[in-house]
């Protein structure tokens, strides 16, 4: 494959005119209906005057990245599982904050519900990665000079791990003005940097979420006048793995994507050592992020902090791969 300028940044810029222009129909609307953001008791205070803000704006990006998708899916078919993923973990998202929002059950899906919808995404991706594409069960090894590691049988296991640990940390981390968007940009880029360079047929899609997010950002930025709700966290989660697995780079989301990580082992001991100790806790508050608040650190500053230790990440990736 020959990856011209304008092959490179046509999706992008074909994804973020799409949001660019989605986004100011939709807030209003979104806004008419009173599809609001819950915001719980139980987290900051500070967040309590966000209560209302329009939320499910992961709607435009999914369909940013949808549309640009779908203009590139004859000539270049290994960006369709990615868009499987991205579209198929929306969907529990979207129902997610239905339910949250419209049906003004604050907890939206019972967890089991998430979890099987999750399961039954993700072996569907596993089942057509093994059967329908040449990625085969080989992992790329960061900082190995190139060589992969042969999974074989625990292959199926270390699939479900990593979906549902990344597309969990990724929900999880989209809990502050402007952070998940900010984060997983920079991912997106870097998967985007390293298609191109490997002539991989997903960067047309890795481009396409780079440009919705840049897009998306301007409506999401701290002070954000629309949140992406779970359809946009659970389905860049989705986006992020699947990317990974198309390059043969899964062992890269332990570092790119290092934030999500954190994010989500941050809420499970805090949950787990909650229980053991009959009420004590680790962090001022879970997830991290509300930690760091917590500590008098501002939105805009734990959003700068994430987002620097995520492009250096990025950057050391880089130099794993070969």
């Amino acid at each position: 494959m020959n990856f011209s300028t304008l092959t490179i940044l046509l999706p992008v810029i074909i994804s973020f005119g799409v949001c660019v222009v989605l986004c100011p129909l939709l807030i209003p609307f979104l806004r008419k209906l009173k599809f609001g953001q819950y915001i719980r008791e139980e987290g900051p205070q500070s967040h309590q005057k966000k209560s209302g803000t329009p939320t499910m704006g992961g709607i435009v990006i999914v369909l940013s990245i949808a549309i640009t998708s779908v203009l590139y899916i004859n000539k270049y078919p290994d960006l369709v599982p990615v868009l499987f993923a991205t579209v198929g973990f929306g969907i529990i998202g979207f129902m997610d904050d239905y339910i949250k929002v419209v049906m003004k059950r604050s907890m939206g899906l019972r967890a089991w519900q998430k979890l099987v919808g999750q399961i039954l995404v993700t072996a569907v991706l596993c089942y057509y990665l093994l059967n329908y594409t040449d990625v085969g069960t080989a992992m790329l090894i960061p900082f190995s000079g190139g060589k992969y590691i042969e999974v074989s049988f625990l292959f199926i296991p270390i699939f479900f791990i990593a979906f549902l640990g990344t597309v969990n940390g990724s929900n999880f981390t989209d809990g502050l003005d402007g952070l998940e968007s900010s984060v997983t940009l920079l991912i997106a880029t870097f998967f985007t940097v390293v298609a191109i360079a490997m002539q991989s047929g997903i960067s047309p899609i890795t481009g396409a979420a780079a440009g919705s997010l840049l897009a998306f950002l301007l409506y999401n930025v701290y002070p954000a006048k629309v949140f992406m709700g779970d359809t946009g966290s659970l389905a860049l989660g989705g986006f992020v793995v699947m990317s990974a697995y198309m390059l043969r780079m899964p062992l890269f989301i332990l570092i790119v994507a290092l934030i999500y990580l954190v994010e989500v082992l941050s809420v499970m001991l805090q949950v787990s050592y909650f229980k053991m100790t009959g009420g004590k806790r680790i962090f001022k508050m879970a997830p991290i992020h509300h930690h760091f608040e917590l500590m008098g650190w501002s939105e805009t500053r734990v959003v700068a902090v994430f987002s620097i230790v995520t492009t250096i990440l990025c950057l050391i990736a880089l130099m794993g791969i070969s």
